[in-house]
Parts: structure tokens; sequence; C-alpha cells
């Protein structure tokens, strides 16, 4: 978080122009991190064809000369965000972190604010808005800057709501608990997972529905209520049985497809109620089901998870193989989270590395190296 004055920062409520709050945020965020990108084409060209860029970005001009936005800027909008968002999870949320928050701020919410040609692009623009501060946020949540994470997240939240998207705005309270959740500031995640699956009950795909099941007993599980959490691991479970070739909202493949997320997400639940066993089998379930190069962070961290499950079993050799492969994952992720996931390992490993346990020292000589060198 900044020195305070150092910046005029949002509040951490809602206003009453979700997109204007968004601009506020972003223009802080990228000032006082010092990037002064001048363009998010820039750094896109690194990864899109250069006449695309300079379409969208002519697209974005004409947008704010008063031109009228019509569906392939909306198509645009939608490939841009997919594509960091497939950044995102191969390379961690610093890498293009700058050039995702300064195209936020100079083209989306702009073309959010200009004139359409109907009612209906304007309500597929928002949603992916909505999308992109969501990204933002959960870039600056893998950076470590939780503050500006739940800022971006508010904003996100509010512009689900306006944008009328079935099911969005649950998504976004089911991300607040989660993080909530994470940072073991569990006050009100229950109420988040509860309120979101409400929201989203019978509004989504059953696809869908099962990831706002998984995290509701997710935060059931953190309050101490073992069979009500047990039975919405089933609730998911049966809710994915239900949608299988159901085409999913793309708000909701925020981490990938469904199967996977909730796999790894039922671990965690597992985990919360002292299953150490079944929750070593589903984090690495979830890791082996994610498509082959993909999702390098989400696979790296459930090896991680899963390694420390096995040693809380005693496979202290089993659990240092598993390390091993999680940190062929994080090579080239930039994450504030694969840091501290080493920092973790180091710590986990020092009882068995003075006891002279060879994979306990290869480990930690490897974790050293990591950390000296990202």
């Amino acid at each position: 978080m900044p020195t305070r004055g150092m910046w005029l920062w949002p509040p951490l409520a809602l206003g009453t122009d979700p997109v204007e709050v968004v601009m506020t945020i972003g223009e802080a965020d990228v000032h006082r991190r010092r990037f002064l990108t001048a363009s998010a084409y820039s750094m896109a060209a690194t990864v899109l064809p250069l006449g695309y860029v300079k379409e969208m970005a002519e697209r974005t001009a004409a947008a704010r000369g008063g031109a009228v936005i019509g569906a392939a800027e909306v198509t645009a909008v939608r490939d841009m965000v997919g594509l960091f968002a497939e950044m995102d999870e191969r390379l961690g949320g610093r890498h293009g972190r700058a050039a995702f928050v300064q195209y936020l701020i100079t083209d989306i919410t702009p073309l959010c604010q200009a004139r359409f040609h109907n009612d209906d692009l304007r309500c597929q623009m928002l949603p992916l808005a909505s999308s992109a501060a969501h990204l933002a946020g959960w870039k600056a949540y893998d950076s470590g800057e939780q503050g500006l994470a739940q800022r971006y997240y508010l904003q996100s939240f509010a512009l689900a709501v306006e944008s009328g998207e079935p099911g969005q705005d649950g998504f976004v309270m089911r991300t607040m608990s989660q993080q909530g959740m994470k940072l073991h500031r569990p006050e009100h995640c229950l109420d988040l997972a509860a309120s979101g699956l409400a929201r989203a009950n019978g509004q989504v795909p059953a696809h869908a529905q099962a990831l706002f099941h998984i995290t509701h007993a997710h935060a059931l599980a953190k309050t101490g209520q073992r069979r009500q959490a047990v039975a919405e691991i089933e609730a998911a479970r049966a809710a994915l049985d239900t949608g299988r070739g159901d085409q999913v909202p793309f708000w909701a493949l925020a981490w990938g497809p469904p199967e996977a997320t909730v796999v790894s997400r039922t671990a965690k639940v597992l985990e919360d109620l002292g299953d150490h066993r079944r929750a070593s089998q589903y984090y690495a379930h979830a890791a082996a089901s994610r498509p082959s190069g993909t999702y390098a962070r989400i696979v790296a961290l459930d090896l991680v998870a899963a390694a420390e499950s096995q040693l809380n079993q005693g496979s202290v050799e089993e659990a240092c193989t598993t390390w091993s492969r999680a940190m062929d994952r994080m090579d080239g992720v930039a994450s504030a989270r694969t840091r501290k996931a080493v920092r973790n390992i180091r710590r986990n490993l020092a009882p068995y590395r003075s006891r002279g346990l060879r994979c306990a020292a290869d480990l930690d000589e490897r974790a050293t190296s990591f950390l000296t060198r990202v």
C-alpha cells in the first residue's frame, strides 16, 4: 500500500461511476509504480501481429473522437483481455502488468464511455470491462498487493452489476471470498461465498455453477461446518456432471476449465478438513488435468500444495519429488506467490536438511538458487 498522502486513492467502496473509479485506480497504479508506458500496444506488440495492434489503436482513437462503437471493437477488447489472461497464467501476474493496466485505462474505459450502435453492444462491453478490472485485481493479488487487488475487485463487481450479465457479479464476490480465506481474514468470506452462489444459482450453466458451490464449500470448511462443506463438494461434483458440454461464460474461465478449478479447490477444502491424503491426491489430479503447456503458475502451486500434504503424512521423499516437479513449472513465472511458495519449501525442508537427508539438501540448494534469480 502507498504511504498516506502520496497518492489520492479511491476509498474501499463502490462509487457512482465504476468506469471513472477504475480509471482513477489504474492511473494511480501505473504512476505509483513508475511504469510510464506510453501505450499498451508498444508492449502488446511483442505477442500480437503489428497490424492487429495498429488496428486496435486506431479503433480506440476513433472512439475517443466520437465515433460510434460496433461489434468489431467489442470483439477486439475480448481478444485482448483473453490474451493478457492467458499470458498471466503462463508467465505470472507481474508479467505484462503495467501494459495491461495501461490498456485498461487508456482503451477499455474510454470505450465504455463511448457511443454504441445499440444497447446490446454496450451490454457486451461492460462485462468485458468487469473482467478486465478483475484481471487487474488478480495481477495485483499475484504481485502481493492485496489492498490494490481489493479495490479493483470492488469496481469489477460494480461493473458486473451495471452490465446485468447473469452471475458475473457473484463470480467477483466468489473471488473476494477466496482472497479473504487466503489472507486468513474469514470474517465475511462465508457471506460473500453464499451471496455469490445465490446470485448465480439457476442463472448460469451448471459447469459454471460448480465453481460457486466449491468456493462455498471452502468457506464452510474454514468456519468449521464440516457436514455442510462435504455436501457442497458433492453439489459441485454433481454440477460438473450435469453440465458436461456446457458453453461456459468467458468470465468464468478466469483460471481455466472449471473441472480443474473445482478439483483444485476441493483439495483445499479437504486440507482444511484435515484429510491430507485425499487432498494430496486432488492437488495432483488438478495439476495433471490442465492442458499441457498452459497454466504454469497454478499447476506449480497445486503441486506445492500436494507436496505439503504428502509431508503432513510423513512422506518426505515423495514430497521432495513433487516439490521438484513444481519448481520445474516455475521457470519464467513472475509471481510473488511462487516466490513465497519456494520460501515455504525451504522452511519445510529445514528439519530434514539438518538431518542430512540428501533429497532435502538437493532441493534446498535448488530453491536457494531460484530465489536469487527471480
